[in-house]
């Protein structure tokens, strides 16, 4: 493509119905409609979900297009999220997607949801003062996945670990609800994790081979030491809340990044970043930030806009598919899993 296309892009992974206009790497517009629904049940329920992305994706993608000045006319391409993500959720960005490109007789590119966290880094005003380098290691975490990615180039990736069990995002939530902390519970942890001493409790770390994650393990470990100290005081978690949050988040962290370090060394690759919903995580920001800093790496940290599911990463992922000629049918479907 010569021109620089305008890309309408399109988000509805799991419980956040979102909408970007991009002219090539620059965001002109990123809107997002969050779920209020799930709080009440402590977690996304599936069907509740889809039927926010039907009342919410028409409003949505108006306002993107409103903010970003720009017509459907205007349009060059629409990007969309594909997989992987709820079923429910995939099928109603994707169908709304299919329509539109065919009414405006325009190209349709799908996206996988992970590689747009990570090709978010590529945004214009991502790294406006130094762009990222390739090749760079990438943890890429959320509450669906945790993964250490080499990335070569927008279009080359291997996935050199990931979890064999539990994400490191559902380890979080899954101790808040533990503790009785409103949902999602990991910004939570984060929060009260920062005014509390990190060595106060232990837990076990799963360790697993290579560059593999397990974070099952852990979980288990939380809630048993947790039920053995409140047996000997019913008021350890109010007494102990902000300890017990750093304490649990360091092990996290701790598990993290042992496996980042490992991989480091092993591939010598000196420029590193973080994706995905939990990298907005304070702590995990600063361990990173503090590790750049002892090893001599550059540490490239998203932008916390970026950070959740959004549509600009989804833009900016389908105008590098755009680039490479990766066009769909009118036929493609959603994949509530689909190869990385």
């Amino acid at each position: 493509m010569e021109q620089i296309p305008y890309i309408l892009a399109i988000e509805s992974s799991c419980d956040d119905t979102s909408a970007a206009v991009l002219y090539g790497n620059k965001v002109l517009s990123n809107e997002v409609a969050s779920q209020e629904v799930h709080t009440a049940y402590g977690g996304v329920v599936p069907e509740l979900a889809s039927r926010a992305h039907q009342q919410n994706i028409v409003p949505v993608v108006d306002r993107a297009l409103k903010v970003a000045n720009i017509k459907p006319s205007q349009l060059h391409a629409i990007a969309f999220t594909n997989g992987p993500g709820l079923m429910g959720s995939l099928l109603v960005g994707t169908s709304f997607a299919k329509s539109l490109a065919l009414a405006l007789d325009i190209p349709l590119v799908p996206v996988h949801h992970m590689h747009a966290h990570i090709l978010a880094h590529l945004i214009e005003d991502a790294h406006p003062i130094t762009p990222i380098s390739f090749p760079f290691i990438c943890l890429t975490v959320s509450g669906g996945h945790t993964q250490l990615v080499l990335v070569k180039g927008p279009k080359a990736m291997d996935i050199l670990g990931e979890t064999i069990d539990d994400a490191v995002g559902e380890a979080f939530d899954k101790a808040a609800k533990i503790l009785g902390l409103p949902y999602p519970g990991g910004p939570v942890i984060d929060k009260l994790a920062q005014t509390g001493n990190s060595g106060f409790m232990a837990f076990g770390r799963s360790l697993v081979d290579g560059y593999n994650f397990s974070f099952s393990g852990m979980k288990t470990s939380f809630l048993y030491n947790l039920q053995k100290k409140v047996k000997e005081d019913p008021d350890f978690v109010s007494k102990h809340l902000n300890d017990i949050c750093a304490s649990y988040q360091n092990a996290l962290l701790d598990v993290l990044f042992k496996k980042l370090e490992l991989a480091v060394k092993d591939y010598g690759i000196k420029h590193v970043a973080i994706a995905g919903g939990v990298s907005a995580n304070s702590g995990l920001r600063n361990r990173l930030t503090k590790l750049g800093t002892d090893k001599n790496l550059t540490v490239y940290l998203p932008p916390i806009q970026y950070t959740m599911d959004n549509a600009a990463m989804i833009g900016i992922a389908g105008y590098y598919n755009l680039l490479a000629g990766e066009e769909a049918p009118l036929s493609i479907s959603a994949s509530a899993k689909i190869k990385f």
